[in-house]
């Protein structure tokens, strides 16, 4: 692949995760379902379980989730009455062929819960592990592997 190729397929790669975050802290549906192959895999298993209690917060994250209707549904069962703020930067991308990729994404998270919830907000920290993959002409994310280094849980 010549250098210019590689880094367009880098920038495109970019480019859709920052939608990710985007659709995911604003809700905007439409558009999460745009970022996804419609056989997406995401494994998100244990990244809001609070490691003094095992108290899960969404316990959809107990299992691999996998097809974008499903993705859909879990994020926005997830995130109900909640507030998120997701970023990540300096990625890790890899380009593994004309129209495949993985990257690394170190990132931050907070999560903002409603009055009366078990937690006044999370502060996450951890990693992204993603595959891509072009189609039609458009990078999506294959495969998701979140990890977490560390949860505060900050109480009322």
């Amino acid at each position: 692949m010549d250098p210019i190729t590689r880094l367009e397929a880098i920038e495109g790669i970019k480019l859709v995760k920052a939608r990710y975050f985007r659709a995911t802290d604003t809700k905007d549906y439409d558009l999460l379902r745009s970022v996804f192959a419609d056989d997406v895999v995401f494994d998100a298993r244990g990244v809001v379980t609070d490691p003094v209690s095992g108290f899960n917060l969404a316990p959809g994250t107990d299992e691999v989730i996998r097809g974008v209707d499903n993705v859909i549904s879990s994020n926005r069962a997830a995130l109900v009455d909640i507030v998120s703020v997701h970023h990540a930067s300096v990625p890790e991308i890899e380009i593994t062929g004309p129209t495949s990729g993985s990257g690394i994404w170190p990132m931050v998270d907070l999560l903002l819960f409603k009055e009366g919830s078990p937690f006044k907000e999370i502060v996450g920290y951890g990693f992204y592990h993603d595959t891509y993959e072009r189609i039609d002409g458009q990078w999506k994310i294959k495969t998701v592997r979140q990890e977490r280094t560390r949860l505060d849980f900050i109480p009322w």
